[in-house]
């Protein structure tokens, strides 16, 4: 995979570089498919339905199998509804993607995702937010680097996802160290290609989740690789759906019902960290006992707000970075926030998990 400079207008041919030919040629007639489905399924907007139907089934993200884990050990499989497919995606574009092809119905990511795919004309809806209040990502370089600090990306070659939450942390992260969007060269590359093109040279720089840099230093810190630590957030953990999917009553009705038991799922990985540990990391990761514990001394305690404005704020604050950019166009973001849902992951959590 050759790195691929992006500046000026071509910060938009991101779009075609990560989603490929095929699937951006047929974004206008899969927005017109979208919107023709929430036609015929009923009103978006109509109030949510205490009672799931019987027959309903949601098809649900559980990127390496983390929702289905945290139900089991939680107690939380009483679902009512039935889980047509668990399916493992995580990243932004995979989601789209799958929101696109029918083949999921929600999904988990951070906020950037559903900005890329009101940019590419795709209608869905944020359902559920969880705040993070520390930093989730950090930088790592290649081996033999010698960047020490953000300052230091000027000139270097920088892996970015234009459609995940690394994308963003990193805009913002040269946006706080005074660097310009020229001042460096962005690869367009999805997160799952970050540590393959560390490993080759391709990129000094790439953003990593807190839980994969373990494994990383460990492979490569004795040959000069470092992870550089910065306060930047990505303040959203969040729910979203299409359109067509929320615009169906019965499936509306499973979502809401899904989001309780998502929100408490995550309040138990929290309180319960040694078990979530030896289940997860060590278990399904092959991580250590002690790379475990380092991630989760920086976990984030789930934070649901009963009001959705700070979230709402945050998402708009990114919006505007990526327009300033040319990765998308200016738009007010209150459109992709379904209010019906507001305050249902607060409910269902203790007090001390919604502030």
């Amino acid at each position: 995979m050759p790195p691929l400079s992006a500046s000026g207008a071509d910060r938009r041919l991101f779009l075609s570089s990560l989603l490929g030919v095929a699937a951006a040629a047929g974004l206008s007639g899969c927005a017109g498919s979208s919107a023709a489905d929430s036609g015929s399924k009923g009103a978006a907007n109509a109030p949510l339905s205490g009672k799931v139907p019987a027959g309903t089934s949601l098809k649900i993200s559980s990127y390496q199998g983390v929702q289905q884990l945290q139900f089991k050990l939680a107690g939380l499989t009483d679902l009512p509804f039935e889980v047509s497919s668990w399916a493992n995606i995580g990243a932004g574009p995979d989601v789209i993607n799958a929101f696109r092809a029918k083949s999921l119905d929600v999904a988990n990511n951070a906020g950037i995702p559903p900005i890329q795919a009101h940019y590419q004309g795709f209608d869905a809806k944020i359902v559920a937010i969880n705040l993070t209040r520390r930093p989730n990502y950090l930088f790592a370089t290649k081996p033999g680097s010698d960047i020490r600090s953000v300052k230091d990306f000027a000139g270097r070659k920088l892996a970015f996802s234009q459609g995940q939450a690394q994308g963003v942390v990193l805009l913002r992260a040269l946006k706080q160290a005074g660097l310009a969007y020229d001042d460096v060269e962005l690869v367009p590359l999805t997160s799952n290609q970050f540590l393959t093109a560390l490993q080759a040279g391709q990129v000094d720089i790439a953003p990593l989740a807190n839980q994969q840099s373990p494994a990383y230093l460990k492979q490569y810190g004795s040959k000069g690789a470092r992870t550089i630590p910065t306060d930047v957030v990505d303040l959203l953990s969040l729910l979203w759906a299409p359109t067509s999917v929320l615009a169906d009553r019965a499936k509306a009705a499973a979502v809401a019902a899904y989001i309780p038991r998502w929100a408490k799922g995550q309040v138990w990985a929290y309180e319960h960290p040694d078990e979530w540990n030896r289940e997860f990391y060590v278990g399904t990761q092959n991580l250590s006992l002690a790379q475990a514990e380092s991630i989760t001394e920086l976990a984030n305690k789930p934070l649901f707000p009963p009001r959705w404005d700070e979230a709402v704020q945050w998402e708009q604050e990114t919006a505007d970075l990526l327009a300033e950019g040319g990765f998308v166009k200016e738009f007010e973001v209150d459109q992709l926030f379904d209010r019906r849902f507001e305050g249902i992951a607060a409910k269902a959590v203790p007090a001390e998990y919604r502030r």
